[in-house]
């Protein structure tokens, strides 16, 4: 390779990687409160005098006595100083789908979108619900799994 091509090389890569790295996240949107009594999942800001502070330690347990009552999720976003925290509730239907059987699609859906947005997924107990819990409740529905070459 000639040191132009090398030197190309490189900077693609540096390139690369500073796109990766500096990517921002999108914060979980939050449901507008004109729509939050119809919609099927409802996120709702917490206030943050009573928002619970996450744990510097994995999987604790949060101060549940915080939480709004309905909400099946709370997802907490932020560094200390600027915590967000969103609850998320489901319609009666959902919510009771998501208590019973976490593993279903729309609850993965909205603990996946907190994570993505940089946040931790707490149950309504307040319990942490890690990618090891989510291992988990892969097993329970996922007899076969099938991977390319």
């Amino acid at each position: 390779m000639t040191p132009s091509a090398r030197l190309a090389a490189l900077a693609l890569a540096a390139l690369v990687l500073a796109a990766c790295s500096t990517a921002p996240r999108e914060p979980i949107p939050i449901t507008p409160p004109a729509e939050v009594a119809k919609a099927p999942v409802a996120r709702v800001a917490v206030a943050p005098a009573s928002a619970p502070q996450a744990p510097a330690a994995p999987a604790q347990k949060l101060d549940a006595s915080s939480f709004p009552p309905g909400a099946i999720y709370v997802c907490s976003s932020g560094s200390a100083g600027e915590r967000k925290i969103t609850a998320i509730a489901f319609d009666e239907k959902a919510g009771a789908m998501c208590r019973r059987h976490p593993e279903m699609g729309p609850c993965q859906y909205e603990r996946e979108l907190c994570r993505k947005s940089g946040g931790r997924v707490y149950a309504a107990d307040g319990t942490e619900i890690t990618r090891a819990t989510e291992a988990e409740y892969d097993r329970k529905v996922m007899r076969v799994r099938f991977r390319a070459n």
